[in-house]
């Protein structure tokens, strides 16, 4: 059976670039096939509705993940609404101000998954260009594959086909990703490493309190400019952190790997010259 998989993108948290890519990392799974529409960065009411019919009418996918940031925002909340309505099984990915809202979005009828270490970037004009944006997500990038984020949506997202394979109940997450559930899914073998790897979501989960008061609390440019700045030099340690927790590994050689097969098991694989099983 293959599985219709429906990714609905509006704005970008570090996550929206790699949920498509995480499930099929090798482009060789048969059992589904990944459907995506987006808004870019906008995520306005007008801009993001198109996008959420188009994907409930035309595609008509078996599940949908939604995910941008802060979901409680009018865009987010219309597309909880059209998801709500149409009866396809839906899941909320969202950064951390969506731990407000997750009851809401329970109650809706729709599950979520929060991301507490994907943090907002300090968009203001004078600090943010195209190139410090992209520098600032591909250390965030880092930080969410490194601490077990990515791990644990590959796992989470897999449940859900899983499901649709075997006609089961559909176990719709309800999950706030925190330090303790991110670092268990990368079964470190180092104490080192897992240490390392700690404090880096740690740190990057702070990142979004920095830049929340750099870009809305701080009126005076002179405050912010270094506020958002700061934040920035965060998540480019936490980065650090997460290469020198794998390098650990690797001296060890027990870097954790987990590959799809091209039937879409998961596979697990630690010493690098093992195969996966």
């Amino acid at each position: 059976m293959t599985v219709t998989i429906g990714i609905i993108k509006y704005g970008n948290i570090g996550m929206s670039p790699m949920i498509d890519l995480c499930l099929d990392e090798r482009a060789d799974r048969k059992d589904i096939v990944v459907k995506v529409f987006s808004s870019g960065a906008k995520m306005d009411p007008a801009s993001v509705e198109e996008n959420t019919i188009n994907m409930i009418n035309e595609v008509k996918p078996d599940f949908i993940i939604a995910i941008g940031p802060n979901p409680g925002a009018p865009g987010p909340l219309k597309v909880m609404d059209l998801l709500s309505g149409s009866k396809i099984p839906s899941v909320i990915i969202g950064d951390g101000p969506g731990a407000k809202v997750k009851d809401d979005i329970k109650a809706k009828g729709l599950g979520y998954v929060i991301i507490k270490c994907d943090p907002m970037i300090g968009a203001r004009r004078e600090f943010l260009d195209p190139t410090e944006m992209a520098i600032f997500n591909a250390e965030v990038i880092k930080v969410l594959a490194g601490t077990g984020v990515i791990r644990l949506i590959q796992n989470i997202v897999g449940d859900l086909v899983d499901a649709i394979k075997n006609k089961t109940e559909l176990p719709l997450p309800y999950n706030v990703i925190n330090e303790a559930k991110a670092i268990a899914a990368m079964n470190f073998k180092n104490p080192y490493a897992k240490a390392k790897a700690m404090a880096a979501f740690t740190i990057s989960e702070k990142v979004g309190d920095v830049d929340v008061k750099g870009c809305f609390m701080e009126r005076d440019a002179e405050k912010y400019i270094p506020i958002v700045t700061s934040a920035h030099e965060m998540v480019r340690y936490a980065s650090k952190l997460v290469d020198e927790a794998r390098e650990l590994e690797k001296v060890m050689d027990t870097v954790s790997r987990t590959p799809h097969n091209p039937d879409g098991n998961i596979m697990c694989k630690v010493a690098l010259m093992n195969k996966p099983e």
